[in-house]
């Protein structure tokens, strides 16, 4: 594998946010607040407001707009060996990205995915995998970012005054002065962040809890669906102790997320959700959720583990999506009707 440029540390880099949404927005939002170099990449009626207006940023205790530059993609840029790409679209999204950016040429001939630093910002687990057949020099980034983006040019961030958390590494291990310089960035720009040599250790914890993702998208408020997340993420710590697979315990991943505080609401914001709920609600046609409850399905093929449930939230949540459904339109009857029925069918 190649080696990152070494001795990066003081280095003044530019970041490129590929995916300006609820958590690019707020990265580049926040590094740019904080006096970097920031270019956002949007589409869509999301890119025509960043480039006639900005990019309001609000949170509990601030709205500020942001005169950010703006971009449709890598044909727009000239690339130089001191940009960090930052890669946060969604896991479904991921392969036409890198195709996209891998290829582009930078300064003195070389390509993108040779030579520049490539950091992912998602959910998930599979990125970094498929991250590493086009970029040399991939870094994982576990992300906690309660944030919001359902409009053209707003992204609302729930926490104050830390926006985020963030653990990052090199992928598949270790760690440098890329990632030390990167996570000591975030840090100056509002986000608590810290550097792992097993940072895939956080990205399972954190794919447990984003089981919940699919519920949040499909079950009204209303109903208690603890009782159906509680089953999933049991079903999950089976197949991944079956993969010998080492995730960071609930208690670890709470204390780091400490700083994170939610008690303040953010006005004008009525309602929030997980970013599976946020693409229903702006229409999307396509969901998250292959790479969440269905990497575990994956795994419990991969091992011979039936897991109904999470199968069951997959398959839902795909129809959602698939089919414009109104989000939070099940009750939890519905939703026990599919399980029990897929749990009939894997007995």
């Amino acid at each position: 594998m190649a080696q990152p440029r070494e001795s990066q540390v003081d280095i003044r880099y530019r970041y490129i946010i590929v995916g300006a949404g609820a958590v690019g927005g707020t990265i580049g939002g926040r590094l740019a607040q904080a006096g970097h170099d920031v270019v956002l990449v949007a589409r869509g009626q999301h890119l025509q407001a960043l480039q006639t207006h900005g990019l309001d940023l609000v949170d509990p205790l601030t709205k500020r707009r942001l005169q950010i530059p703006a971009v449709s993609g890598p044909h727009e840029l000239e690339l130089t060996p001191r940009d960090i790409l930052v890669l946060a679209v969604k896991s479904q999204d991921t392969v036409a990205a890198l195709a996209a950016w891998s290829e582009r040429l930078a300064s003195g001939g070389s390509t993108a995915g040779e030579i520049l630093p490539l950091f992912l910002a998602q959910n998930g687990v599979e990125n970094e995998r498929v991250a590493l057949r086009r970029f040399a020099n991939v870094y994982s980034v576990c992300v906690w970012l309660p944030s919001v983006h359902l409009q053209p040019g707003l992204v609302v961030v729930r926490s104050a005054p830390i926006s985020g958390v963030f653990v990052l590494g090199r992928y598949p291990g270790g760690s440098d002065d890329i990632a030390r310089a990167v996570a000591r960035d975030l840090s100056e720009s509002g986000f608590d962040a810290h550097t792992s040599n097993d940072v895939m250790r956080w990205k399972y914890s954190k794919l447990l809890r984003n089981l919940t993702n699919a519920l949040d998208a499909i079950v009204a408020p209303e109903y208690d669906s603890s009782a159906v997340l509680e089953a999933a993420t049991a079903e999950a710590q089976s197949v991944l102790r079956a993969a010998g697979i080492d995730a960071a315990s609930a208690a670890e991943e709470e204390q780091l997320r400490s700083s994170i505080d939610l008690s303040r609401e953010v006005p004008g914001l009525v309602e929030a959700g997980s970013s599976s709920w946020q693409s229903l609600v702006k229409g999307s046609r396509s969901i998250e959720v292959d790479y969440l409850n269905g990497e575990i399905v994956l795994l419990g093929r991969i091992h011979g583990i039936r897991t109904p449930i999470n199968s069951a939230l997959q398959r839902i949540a795909n129809d959602f999506a698939h089919n414009g459904a109104a989000p939070r339109s099940w009750s939890i009857e519905q939703m026990q009707k599919v399980i029990d029925e897929e749990i009939h069918r894997a007995a």
